[in-house]
């Protein structure tokens, strides 16, 4: 089977709503069958080697972490906190839903776990406060999205594991992009509430004594992005080990200080955890197989000899790059697209002008706005159903805010510093 046929029946299957994880396995083991490339068995070999990654164990770790944390009352601060410091501005609960999710993302590496976590709590106040419940959930979920961006970022160890790249590095690749664009997203949401779109749009004066007192209250809940980023930036810890000190803090943290976690509520926590981390790896383990039979045929060094047959202007290939990343974000799931796509990026970095390090932070923002795109954005199916509105309406309010993201993205692209200088500290 061809690759271009291979593919092909890819999409069919994707179109005729086969889940991703199935549609993935049965082409690639669709393609072992009918060639003599490799015996059947070789499907279940490549699954669990795709799967059975001392890195990738950071993936349901820090989902635990995640879940650990919103159930025992970390989430509920981090929103105090955030209130305390944006909450002021004209379009106030617009910018604390970006500066909590920037905040919770610092904690859980997952963009759909930050929607949901944040949302829970800020979509229902803002539709209280007045706002249009598609605009509620179009605001949360551009938050939402800036949660794989922010280190630590379940992407990123993807990325590291496709790759080799240090995820220590890639985590601090991913900083100040997601610093960018949490602070574009509360301007935008500042200049909409001027022009009359939100209904608290004249705001509060400032309390430094209130802001002081919400740093002290979520001091507990800060810890735990402090100790995931200090640990990896400084050496001490690796993602994995990152991620299992994050568990270990947040379980302390939630059961003995803020006391939300109960001892009975810890197997369903798991439960729930281990249920979403297993869709996220069995994906990656069928996308494996898919990649093999890809690779064997070489069709990314056919694919990234296509792309350098439109145009070697390293400029002109880097906009193609994002566009090819953002149609791919719109269809397909953010670890799929990471083992299908980034295979075929990797050869193309001589003629980029660009290092692995940036091109991972590029893919990582370039699936983070698709996940605010139909129909398979998850940040905006999460929204949509917090807010109890349409998905069409929602998408209608966050196209604004997408154009915010996509200049973020040009200057992620455009401008290395942005993506280069912490990684260069780290690495000295």
């Amino acid at each position: 089977m061809s690759a271009a046929l291979l593919l092909a029946a890819l999409a069919a299957l994707f179109l005729l709503g086969v889940p991703m994880a199935v549609a993935l396995g049965a082409a690639g083991l669709g393609a072992l069958l009918l060639s003599d490339a490799a015996p059947p068995m070789l499907a279940v070999q490549r699954m669990i080697a795709g799967a059975d990654s001392f890195p990738l164990m950071a993936v349901p770790l820090f989902m635990i972490a995640g879940r650990l944390m919103e159930t025992g009352g970390l989430s509920r601060r981090i929103v105090d906190l955030a209130d305390a410091l944006v909450g002021w501005l004209p379009g106030g609960l617009a910018a604390v839903a970006v500066v909590a999710a920037m905040l919770f993302g610092g904690i859980s590496g997952s963009a759909a776990a930050d929607t949901a976590a944040v949302g829970a709590l800020l979509i229902p106040a803002m539709i209280r406060k007045g706002y249009d419940p598609a605009l509620a959930g179009a605001v949360q979920a551009a938050g939402g999205s800036i949660g794989v961006v922010i280190p630590p970022s379940i992407p990123m160890i993807l990325f590291g594991v496709l790759t080799g790249a240090s995820i220590g590095e890639l985590f601090a690749a991913g900083l100040l992009p997601g610093l960018l664009m949490g602070l574009t997203l509360v301007a935008a949401t500042t200049a909409l509430a001027l022009r009359g779109g939100a209904p608290d749009a004249r705001g509060r004066r400032f309390s430094p004594a209130a802001a002081r007192r919400a740093l002290g209250r979520a001091g507990w809940a800060l810890g735990a992005p402090a100790i995931v980023l200090g640990g990896i930036l400084g050496g001490v810890f690796n993602a994995t080990e990152s991620a299992a000190a994050a568990v270990a803090y947040a379980l302390v943290t939630g059961l003995f200080v803020y006391r939300g976690l109960t001892w009975r509520a810890l197997p369903g926590l798991f439960l729930e955890a281990g249920v979403t981390a297993a869709v996220v790896m069995f994906l990656i383990a069928q996308a494996q197989v898919l990649a093999w039979v890809l690779a064997v045929q070489e069709a990314p060094a056919t694919l990234a000899a296509w792309l350098l047959g439109l145009t070697t202007d390293p400029v002109a290939l880097l906009l193609l790059v994002n566009a090819a990343l953002l149609v791919a974000g719109t269809f397909i799931e953010t670890s799929a697209a990471l083992v299908l796509l980034v295979p075929v990026l990797v050869p193309l970095l001589p003629h980029l002008g660009i290092g692995l390090v940036q091109l991972g932070a590029i893919v990582v923002v370039n699936l983070a706005i698709g996940m605010l795109t139909p129909p398979l954005g998850i940040c905006l199916v999460v929204a949509c159903g917090l807010a109890g509105s349409r998905l069409g309406a929602v998408a209608a309010r966050v196209a604004p805010l997408l154009l915010v993201l996509l200049a973020d993205l040009l200057l992620v692209s455009f401008w290395p510093p942005l993506t280069t200088a912490l990684p260069a500290l780290l690495a000295r």
